[in-house]
């Protein structure tokens, strides 16, 4: 299981380990920085920097083994953090900061228990703190190595980031996930990455609409790798049941499900398929499951599992997973009510033209429910007016308010005061005949009252 502090990196329900640092643009950028030789001596004489510093990083620079650095940071291990704080502060030539950093950077990776080095007791500031100012250089490179190193020290020692550090970095990684959508995107997921693997701090990005960010990320033209690394932060949402109560409102799964039917490397499928696992098995409410549940059968998961159940893979999780899920989604569809379906695929956003609709007995017997929660059905089917732009999704939408206002007697008020007679009115003319039909009929059904009289005429015509 995993804890409250740590993340499900190196033990998971589902056996899925997260890469610490794909391979990007900043990892090969960062070869090439390493090649560099910094003349120190120019930096000494010029008294840019001091004496006790120069001495320090000579020194680290000739430990060229792993074991040779380790016995220097043995005797010297807070010398040598202090004197990269102290050089990235005298030091502006971006080509030496990026050394410097790059050198931080591989210091930390060699032995993440290192982060304690940057502790200054002393002054009594965070570790973190000398690296924050490096996110708004211009040199993109630095910016994300400084961002690499900041998630380190705020994820592999003791200390967490107070809200206002922690807001400001998360607020940061947002921004850019907004911004960088090539480059430094993978970077920016690996830095993510490791900052939700600790809970405190998965539940800040989540209130701060970390996962819209996220999904929008995953509705761009983005490649495999970078599918697999924000799916894998969605993912690590779904260990906090407090938070994958509050994911029925993003409504992740018609876009986790479109990704699964088209994925063509195996770890994205594990991926998503851990992720709709955690779904159904985290949270702490039933009516939560029941939820999810419904929007994976009305997505056409069933079809996707049986595509899956055909295919051989070198995972074990996923025959596994695939076999929970379709035993679970089965037992569901034994117990689904046709209001159940009908919930489920509105609140997909996905209408089509399923038995549901068309069924008199249904309407009959469930239009007041569309009632319940204070309207939530009828003011999907109010966004879906307002923003759809496919034909079968708006000609079900104003079908089916017809139909509530037909069978409810109240209903025409409802429709008034929530403004969806004017949306559906706007529809007649609308460039789809299905669309313009339907939008005629439920007018009509708006306007009069001998609902008889209507029937025959449709059926007529």
């Amino acid at each position: 299981m995993v804890s409250n502090e740590q993340n499900p990196l190196n033990s998971t329900d589902n056996g899925l380990l997260i890469p610490s640092m794909p391979t990007n643009t900043l990892k090969s950028q960062a070869e090439e920085v390493r090649k560099h030789r910094v003349n120190w001596q120019s930096y000494l004489q010029g008294q840019m920097i001091q004496q006790q510093d120069y001495d320090v990083i000579q020194e680290f620079d000739g430990a060229k083994s792993a074991n040779a650095r380790q016995e220097l940071l043995n005797r010297r291990g807070e010398e040598c953090a202090r004197t990269f704080i102290s050089l990235m502060t005298r030091i502006s030539k971006e080509q030496t900061v990026r050394y410097i950093l790059t050198s931080v950077d591989d210091l930390l990776s060699e032995d993440p228990q290192r982060v304690v080095l940057f502790k200054d007791n002393k002054k009594r500031t965070s570790s973190w703190i000398g690296f924050m100012n490096m996110l708004n250089r211009n040199d993109r490179f630095i910016v994300h190595q400084a961002s690499r190193i900041i998630a380190k020290l705020a994820c592999w020692g003791k200390d967490r980031m107070n809200s206002q550090d922690l807001g400001y970095y998360l607020n940061w990684i947002k921004t850019q996930l907004a911004n960088e959508m090539t480059d430094y995107l993978q970077s920016i997921l690996s830095s993510l990455q490791m900052m939700l693997k600790v809970q405190t701090y998965r539940a800040v990005f989540f209130e701060m609409d970390g996962l819209s960010s996220l999904m929008a990320v995953l509705q761009t033209k983005c490649g495999f790798q970078i599918q697999y690394q924000t799916i894998v932060c969605i993912w690590l949402f779904t260990f906090t049941p407090a938070l994958v109560a509050k994911m029925v409102g993003f409504n992740p799964v018609p876009l986790l499900v479109d990704i699964l039917g088209e994925a063509a490397k195996e770890k994205v499928t594990r991926i998503v398929l851990a992720t709709f696992r955690n779904l159904i098995e985290k949270p702490e409410d039933p009516e939560t499951v029941k939820l999810f549940s419904l929007a994976m059968i009305h997505c056409k998961m069933m079809k996707n599992l049986e595509i899956l159940e055909g295919k051989q893979f070198a995972d074990d999780d996923i025959t596994s997973d695939i076999e929970y899920l379709s035993n679970h989604l089965g037992e569901c569809l034994l117990d689904l009510s046709s209001f159940d379906e009908y919930s489920s695929e509105v609140k997909s956003g996905r209408l089509e033209w399923s038995p549901v609709h068309k069924s008199e007995k249904f309407w009959r017997e469930n239009c007041t429910r569309l009632n319940e929660r204070n309207y939530e059905l009828l003011k999907i089917l109010t966004s879906l007016l307002e923003t759809s732009q496919e034909g079968e999704i708006l000609a079900v939408a104003t079908h089916d308010i017809g139909e509530y206002v037909r069978h409810y007697p109240r209903g025409k008020k409802v429709i008034e005061q929530l403004g969806i007679k004017q949306l559906v009115m706007q529809l007649l003319c609308h460039e789809n005949s299905q669309v313009k039909y339907n939008a005629l009929i439920a007018v009509q059904k708006l306007m009069v009252h001998n609902w008889e009289f209507l029937g025959k005429q449709v059926s007529s015509e």
